[in-house]
């Protein structure tokens, strides 16, 4: 019989995996060039502590981090879509469903329940909470990609028109910030990191 210990640990060991789910999201000052899923959700949990002020609205820090920290560990099983893959969108919901199923239902019904509960609100961004979580999700990588001469950006083509599209979410979720997203998109374009 499985303890409800077992299957914690088991979880545990289960998502370290997202150690080695790379994303095409490039990393600043380092030897290698890609960061990982685990590095990524880290990286925005942080930010939802520092930044929680730009909020649009009076937001649960501890929720946010916590949506945060699980929202990719479908990609475990689903693997990581790129932002700008119009194709890869196509199964995408699909694949990160069946994932959420297996992952989550690893932990104890009420845990899995949590998770899966957290997960999915990040998913609707319907809450103040997932509106903040998904514009944290979506500026992280820009300003990386700024950081880094345009990264992913150069290296897929993008456009100045997708980046903006993209950004949408920041624009309703930390509307504040929404003046950075244009400048930073602003400076790719004139150094023509994206396409016009």
């Amino acid at each position: 019989m499985t303890t409800r210990l077992d299957q914690q640990l088991s979880f545990i060991l289960e998502i370290d995996k997202l150690k080695t789910i790379l994303r095409q999201t490039p990393i600043s000052g380092a030897v290698r060039r890609q960061e990982n899923d685990a590095e990524h959700s880290w990286h925005i949990a942080v930010m939802a502590m520092l930044l929680c002020e730009y909020a649009a609205e009076a937001v649960d820090v501890s929720r946010v981090m916590r949506m945060l920290l699980i929202h990719d560990m479908v990609e475990i099983d689903a693997g990581d879509t790129f932002a700008y893959d119009a194709a890869g969108y196509s199964d995408k919901e699909e694949r990160e469903l069946r994932a959420a199923e297996r992952l989550f239902g690893l932990l104890p019904s009420e845990q899995a329940a949590e998770f899966r509960g957290l997960w999915d609100e990040f998913e609707a961004a319907a809450s103040a909470e997932s509106r903040y979580a998904n514009a944290l999700d979506r500026i992280q990588p820009l300003l990386l990609n700024s950081l880094t001469g345009g990264g992913s950006w150069r290296n897929h083509q993008v456009t100045r028109a997708q980046v903006l599209t993209r950004m949408e979410p920041v624009r309703t979720g930390t509307p504040e910030l929404w003046e950075v997203v244009l400048r930073i998109v602003d400076d790719a374009s004139a150094r023509k990191w994206l396409v016009s």
